[in-house]
């Protein structure tokens, strides 16, 4: 507690002005006396002789400023200067805040002598498969009409999407988020390449292409994973897909089923903007389906360079098979708000789902005794979808002579070529 006592009779000039203050903090805490009860509120004593000849003192008779520790805030929103009211504090604002938090407090912890285990650790540290769930949940909701294109609008003019390829422009006929998303595109905006043997499965960019050397897989150049730890290791059932011999030393020579063949991968990173649908790049048969439930942070380019292995860390689906060449898989990769992968022929895949352990792997086979050649799809064909963006990976085995039209970073269309014989 700090007292000031009464002002003097001939008070220097700075008394004077600390007086003005003591009277303007007065006026501003009377006015919320009805809001203070049960608290002693600060009092200004007149030096006058009315105020001496009385007992009671009047409301200039004296000045007591208090400091409870418990209402600093109240008493700060007193000053002048913060006389406007306090806005309230909403929940996104604090889930930004709890989402960059474990990258601010970097800086000082490290200062400190603080040292990471991996920055992979740190990131994965970050609820993104909560924040995606919350995220899905939100796509869901059915917006108003009057709002849905201001919504909308800000969602092409920040990410650039191309409105007039879709098959329905009209912004009024989205309902939620989730469907705006997912929109289909008019059939003559991405006709399919007839001529070549590999087509792009969807709209986005080149990070990576070429052959799978030593085992290892460039995400972006410089940056590579493992092809077990991508792909998972080959189990007894699947031997059958992959080789025709059990003597192979490496997940790479088992993928490899024909001699003379190489093994071949190729990197598509989707951003938010893009067309969100993916669709069957070649004909082939698809034969197995393994879901790995694991992170889901974000596969920008620019994160994909600081975290290694990160498309090994996040959730994916594996839809392995062959075609006329022998293998060939498609890898859909999820990533931050991008929990929900969905295969158009796959109902029993769930995604992003609380009931699966991050490091396990969940193995479908789509041949049975009623179908022994598995799901056939043609060049073209839709074969999924995913929610805002991602990436999908292509391996496969194809003849030493395949080549690729394409260069690193490029954009590229569904139905483009990505490599011939």
């Amino acid at each position: 507690m700090v007292r000031c006592c009464k002002a003097l009779s001939n008070p220097p000039p700075s008394c004077y002005n600390l007086r003005k203050v003591k009277i303007h903090v007065r006026r501003l805490r009377s006015g919320n006396s009805g809001s203070c009860a049960g608290e002693q509120h600060p009092q200004l004593e007149s030096p006058g002789p009315a105020g001496s000849a009385g007992g009671t003192p009047n409301r200039r008779a004296r000045f007591r400023l208090q400091f409870p520790q418990l209402a600093l805030r109240r008493r700060l929103g007193q000053l002048s200067c913060m006389s406007r009211p306090a806005l309230k504090l909403r929940s996104w604002p604090l889930t930004i805040l709890y989402y960059l938090l474990p990258f601010g407090a970097l800086k000082p912890l490290t200062r400190v002598g603080w040292r990471p285990v991996s920055r992979v650790s740190l990131y994965k540290s970050v609820p993104t498969r909560l924040l995606s769930r919350a995220w899905g949940r939100l796509n869901q909701v059915e917006l108003p009409t009057w709002l849905r294109k201001p919504v909308y609008s800000l969602y092409i003019w920040t990410f650039g999407v191309n409105m007039k390829e879709a098959a329905v422009e009209d912004l009024h006929h989205y309902r939620n988020l989730s469907e705006f998303f997912r929109r289909k595109l008019k059939p003559q905006s991405r006709p399919v390449c007839c001529y070549h043997s590999v087509i792009s499965p969807s709209d986005g960019k080149i990070l990576n292409f070429g052959q799978v050397k030593n085992c290892e897989v460039e995400q972006v150049k410089g940056v590579t994973y493992s092809l077990e730890s991508f792909l998972g290791p080959c189990t007894s059932t699947e031997d059958m897909q992959f080789s025709q011999t059990s003597s192979c030393s490496s997940l790479q020579n088992q993928l490899v089923t024909k001699e003379g063949n190489e093994l071949y991968h190729c990197v598509i990173y989707l951003a938010p903007g893009d067309y969100h649908c993916f669709h069957s790049p070649t004909d082939w048969r698809v034969s197995h389906r393994r879901h790995f439930p694991g992170s889901l942070m974000s596969v920008n380019p620019g994160v994909a360079r600081w975290i290694k292995e990160l498309f090994c860390h996040n959730e994916r689906v594996v839809l392995s098979g062959d075609w006329k060449h022998g293998f060939f898989s498609l890898t859909a990769v999820g990533a931050t708000n991008v929990g929900s992968i969905r295969i158009y022929f796959d109902g029993d895949l769930r995604t992003n789902s609380p009931c699966y352990s991050k490091g396990s792997y969940n193995d479908f086979s789509f041949i049975t005794n009623n179908n022994k050649e598995g799901i056939p799809m043609r060049k073209g064909e839709h074969l999924g979808e995913f929610n805002l963006g991602s990436t999908i990976v292509l391996i496969f085995e194809a003849p030493k002579n395949f080549s690729f039209h394409l260069k690193p970073g490029q954009k590229i269309r569904f139905g483009e070529a990505l490599g011939s014989l």
